[in-house]
């Protein structure tokens, strides 16, 4: 058993000041020495680069629903095992899941597999006394989640963060640990799908310097670090274990800038454990990929914000069109998909060539697509198995137009409450597989080791007389 003091933050619904709170206190307590290990629950990409930030060490996804749920008491164990305690955001509200009936992926789900006490985050801009009703509701409503106090977020005065405090405490008996006063210096830029990324410039240490000396100042560091040691031990993680590629380690190439930064550190990790060296590139700034690249994962991101520039960049574009002529094995997802097709169409319906490994065009619509998707493989290929079921989800603004009926899917996805009717998703064209699902590799550790194992075959191919990759599908082992 591992003793790990944690906390979860999670509000009564999105937009309350989770990622803000959560970021500001992981800076303020590691300003205090203490190692925090930091989570963000759900499949988000882009709230958990501002507490990398603010942590100095990579913030993991805590996904229930995509991840076997009995696996994420073991994630925050092994990935806290040099920490102090363990900070967790949540996702949209506490009780928040998959559906109206079905709360896996919630922040309370999270809370219940791995023990951790909830603090909630409360905008109180707007209320009194109701707020002490709204904590008595969260905490009356699964008594199996721990609401271990409450932090009041936008607040505006002292006075009016006592007065909640009474109705609070003396109605409901939740301590409230602190408040923080409204102010624009804590306001994150946010747009299409959500806050920025820290991954582009922008005056993020100024940012998280405000925060965590606000939140120093109003809430009180000891009472909340106390609750977070009333959580019980956590099982000993079960290691995962892996079957390395034989020979030298085979060099996959990752995207990685301001444009393409959406990818799991759990994903990264498990390609090193499957015997591959990784090496990142930039779409964006580089004019070649990486020295003996043998694979490309181009993960999702912003395409659109920066198409003009990577339009323009040429000299990489003809790199990668080189490498699916030659027949190594590109993984895209979402954002890498817009990146592959011939043209993609801004938010403002200007035109950008793009890298044209994929027919047709993406477009930016006003349409938002997004929700967890059950997904079978259509085609053998070298990372699936024709029949396989997997889980992933999907996040995007943009369409693909002009894929040709002929090319096939990647998947299929399997009807769920928003689509009733199977849906084709994706292509495979050669040996480049691209889609607008995203996966975590924790569900499904085998892709790792097919990935590399992909790359390791047009690494013997291409020494056999630049044959290209052959079919390393039917080598692919099940673990």
């Amino acid at each position: 058993m591992i003793h790990l003091p944690r906390l979860l933050f999670a509000a009564p619904m999105s937009g309350s000041g989770k990622t803000t709170i959560t970021a500001g206190l992981i800076a303020a307590l590691r300003q205090r020495g203490l190692r925090v290990a930091p989570f963000k629950c759900g499949p988000d990409y882009i709230d958990p680069g501002y507490h990398t930030l603010a942590a100095g060490r990579p913030c993991h996804n805590l996904d229930s629903w995509l991840v076997p749920p009995d696996q994420i008491a073991s994630v925050v164990a092994r990935r806290s095992a040099d920490a102090d305690l363990a900070l967790i955001e949540g996702v949209m509200g506490l009780f928040d899941g998959y559906a109206g009936d079905d709360d896996t992926g919630s922040s309370a789900h999270i809370a219940r597999l791995t023990a951790t006490p909830v603090i909630i985050v409360l905008d109180a801009r707007a209320m009194a006394r109701t707020a002490a009703a709204l904590i008595g509701g969260l905490r009356d409503f699964d008594r199996r989640v721990q609401i271990g106090g409450v932090i009041l977020n936008r607040v505006g005065s002292p006075r009016h963060a006592a007065l909640i405090r009474t109705a609070v405490e003396q109605t409901v008996g939740v301590p409230v640990i602190g408040y923080v006063l409204r102010h624009e210096a804590l306001t994150l830029p946010e747009r299409h799908l959500g806050l920025v990324p820290v991954a582009e410039p922008g005056r993020w240490q100024e940012w998280l310097h405000e925060v965590s000396a606000r939140l120093a100042e109003t809430v009180d560091l000891d009472r909340l670090l106390a609750i977070a040691h009333t959580a019980p031990p956590l099982p000993t993680p079960a290691p995962i274990t892996l079957s390395p590629v034989s020979g030298a380690r085979p060099v996959i190439a990752i995207a990685r800038d301001e444009a393409f930064n959406f990818i799991y550190p759990d994903n990264l990790d498990l390609l090193r454990a499957a015997g591959a060296e990784l090496a990142f590139f930039s779409p964006l700034h580089d004019s070649a990929l990486p020295a003996g690249a043998a694979a490309l994962y181009l993960c999702g991101g912003f395409p659109e914000l920066f198409a003009a520039q990577l339009s323009a960049n040429q000299a990489m574009l003809a790199a990668i069109r080189a490498a699916a002529a030659a027949g190594m094995p590109i993984y895209a997802e979402c954002g890498g998909l817009m990146y592959l097709t011939e043209t993609l169409i801004d938010q403002h319906g200007q035109t950008f060539a793009m890298a044209g490994v994929l027919p047709g065009r993406s477009r930016m619509t006003p349409r938002l697509t997004l929700g967890y998707r059950t997904i079978t493989a259509q085609t053998a290929t070298w990372l699936w198995h024709a029949g396989e079921t997997l889980r992933g989800h999907e996040f995007h603004y943009s369409v693909w137009e002009g894929q040709p009926s002929a090319l096939p899917p990647l998947y299929t996805c399997l009807p769920d409450a928003s689509r009733p009717q199977p849906v084709s998703e994706g292509a495979v064209i050669g040996q480049t597989l691209a889609s607008y699902i995203h996966l975590h590799f924790l569900a499904c550790p085998h892709a790792a080791e097919r990935f590399v194992a992909a790359a390791r075959a047009f690494v013997n191919a291409e020494a056999q007389g630049g044959k290209g990759v052959k079919d390393s599908n039917a080598k692919a082992r099940r673990i």
